[in-house]
This record gives structure tokens, C-alpha cells and sequence, in this order.
């Protein structure tokens, strides 16, 4: 047994693309009420509490719909350790370079706040990752 190949989960990535539509704004809800409280307090004190929040919500914004809606299309007919390794690198990679495009600039970070909060988005997406997993296990709450 290759990590969750032989647990008999919901394959989202061999879910009919309108259930993936349909699951889309409930799964991207519940992440950003996992991952928004781990960035509020993760996040760099230089941020404002405005701009944590509004990290929580759009950097997953940004990558939930690929990771729901695109990879698993790109993706179908590999298994699901396959689907879940590139999905769970991509996500909070996407996510750090998006947070560093945003605020290279500003000159607000130093090296150690860059540390730290590129840090709290990775601990932000392994949380969501977890949990999403176990909600998969008992059945996605009955959606699917």
C-alpha cells in the first residue's frame, strides 16, 4: 500500500466535473475557515490584521480552483497518491511565490518575517490538507 491508494477514499480527481463545480464553494469555504486563523496568527506582526485576513482569502482564492477544478481533470486517470502529491506541493508553493510577488516590493518584511510567514502558509495548507483528509474519510459530510 502506496500512502492512500488502497483506502477505498472518494477520488475527487475521478468525481464528473459538475460535482466538482458543486463541491467547489464548500470546500473552498471550509479551507479558508482552516487556513485564515493559522495565517492571522502565523503571518508576520508587520501585517495588519486587514492584510492577514485578507491573505487567508485570497491566496486560497487563488489556488483552490486549480487544485479542485483543474488537476483533477489534468489528473484523472493517475491514482490518487499521484493527484494529492502534485496538488499538495503545488498549493502552498503557488501560494508562497503569490504572498512574495505581493509584498517584495513594500520593503515591510525582513528575512526573518519572510521566514515566518512563507512558514504559516505551508503549517496553513498541511492543515487544511490533514483535515481535508479526514473529512474525505468519513464521507465529505454526505456531499459526496
Amino acid at each position: 500500500m502506496f500512502l492512500f491508494d488502497e483506502v477505498d477514499f472518494v477520488q475527487t480527481q475521478n468525481l464528473p466535473v459538475s460535482d466538482l463545480w458543486y463541491f467547489l464553494p464548500f470546500g473552498y469555504l471550509l479551507t479558508i475557515l482552516i487556513e485564515a486563523p493559522i495565517l492571522l496568527l502565523g503571518l508576520s506582526s508587520k501585517l495588519s490584521f486587514k492584510q492577514k485576513l485578507l491573505c487567508g482569502i485570497w491566496l486560497t482564492a487563488c489556488t483552490y480552483p486549480i487544485v479542485v477544478l483543474v488537476l483533477p481533470t489534468l489528473l484523472f486517470e493517475y491514482s490518487r497518491s499521484q493527484y494529492l502529491a502534485i496538488a499538495e506541493i503545488f498549493a502552498p508553493v503557488a501560494e508562497c511565490l503569490i504572498f512574495w510577488l505581493a509584498f517584495r516590493n513594500q520593503h515591510l518584511l525582513e528575512t526573518p518575517d519572510w521566514i515566518r510567514s512563507l512558514t504559516a502558509i505551508v503549517v496553513a495548507n498541511l492543515a487544511s490538507f490533514g483535515l481535508g483528509e479526514a473529512l474525505n474519510y468519513y464521507g465529505w459530510f454526505g456531499l459526496f
